[in-house]
């Protein structure tokens, strides 16, 4: 199980990295433009991170379900504390499909408007030319 959290946290560092590169201010215009095409093809197969965050959460509540209680005197100070981790681990895999899905919606929204923006600066300049 533990590539498939590796391959999320790819993903959302993915994301995060080609959110940051559309977002950053300055003038790297040639670079942007060829972002902005890059992201556009990359948004529909990183759709498929949905379904996968809702499989891996579905995974994380199937363990929570069945994971044996350490409750009281019942268990040793070892099984407590794997209990314990236990719990961290899925707590941290939690906030890892969140992030990847916020992330991934930050991308789609960001992309969205630079792609109408870039539009309705082509038309500015087409009117400019016009005039």
């Amino acid at each position: 199980m533990a590539l498939e959290w590796v391959v999320l946290g790819y993903a959302a560092a993915a994301e995060v990295t080609m959110l940051l590169l559309l977002t950053i201010p300055g003038s790297i215009n040639p670079l942007r433009k060829g972002l902005i095409a890059v992201t556009k093809n990359l948004l529909k197969p990183f759709l498929s991170i949905v379904p996968f965050c809702l499989f891996l959460l579905m995974d994380i509540y199937w363990k929570y379900e069945n994971r044996p209680s350490c409750e009281g005197h019942s268990c040793t100070p070892t099984e407590h504390l794997r209990h314990q981790k236990s719990i961290m681990k899925s707590q941290r895999n939690a906030l890892l499909i969140a992030a990847a899905l916020v992330f991934y919606w930050l991308l789609f929204s960001v992309t969205h408007l630079v792609v109408k923006l870039e539009q309705v600066e082509q038309r500015v300049e087409k009117l400019k030319n016009q005039e």
